[in-house]
């Protein structure tokens, strides 16, 4: 393609389409997610090669431009994508294109949007952990009458209690911008998806304190459910400054 003639997405996945050496075509992001696609919204495209392939692809690699996003890689590379890490989401809820492997690109996506038990449980008690640490410090800060520092610890808290509920579901959390729509459309058990997101939105905005010890209380019923009652009962005296008053 030359500069007068760049690379569109309808064309790459024209070359795709024909180079045997291309075994998946997995488009992540906006175009993935239904109802999010803007007038800004380019194509995040996965290009999934056989292991040990070659093919003039590879000059693409890196190609980035307002229309057209491209990674390139490896199947190997692929199964690891976001195992962990951010990419892990995008990959979750991303579109298949193309799988020329019987289904296998399915199922590496479908490995990526469950977390195995045993990850769920760990990473779940960590969030759990951060979540109450700023949770405590967003409360000490208002009770000493920091109140720039209580705000910024009870968005920060936000943050680790939206990775620990999905992590009680072993999904991974959405981006920020997929955070509605992936309420909307599948749910967290236990949660009521409206009454989740006002209490989000309210604490990230004001750091109020009763607030956020009325979704605590919420937060400690469902971690003790889930087996984690260890985590909260090592902050001790400290739980009274959590609970509501």
């Amino acid at each position: 393609m030359t500069a007068q003639q760049p690379l569109t997405y309808d064309a790459l996945v024209e070359l795709a389409l024909a180079d045997p050496a291309v075994v998946g075509l997995v488009l992540k992001g906006s175009r993935a997610h239904d109802g999010m696609v803007t007038r800004h919204s380019d194509h995040d495209l996965y290009v999934v090669l056989a292991d040990g392939a070659t093919t003039a692809l590879t000059r693409f690699a890196g190609h980035r431009t307002a229309e057209l996003d491209l990674v390139i890689v490896s199947l190997t590379a692929f199964r690891a994508a976001g195992m962990p890490g951010p990419e892990r989401y995008a990959l979750a809820r991303a579109r298949i294109v193309l799988d020329r492997l019987d289904g296998d690109i399915a199922r590496i996506l479908a490995a990526k949007a469950r977390l195995r038990a045993d990850e769920a449980f760990q990473d779940a008690g960590e969030w759990l952990d951060a979540y109450a640490n700023s949770l405590y410090r967003s409360l000490k800060n208002h009770r000493d009458g920091q109140d720039l520092a209580a705000r910024l610890d009870a968005a920060d808290s936000m943050r680790f209690l939206l990775e620990l509920l999905f992590a009680l579901d072993r999904r991974p959390r959405p981006y920020n911008k997929y955070l509605e729509w992936e309420l909307l459309r599948y749910p967290l058990p236990g949660w009521d998806t409206d009454g989740l997101l006002r209490a989000v939105d309210r604490v990230s905005a004001t750091g109020e304190p009763a607030p956020q010890r009325q979704l605590f209380t919420l937060v400690e019923t469902a971690a003790r459910a889930a087996g984690h009652g260890a985590v909260l009962d090592a902050w001790g005296e400290d739980l009274a400054l959590m609970r509501p008053r």
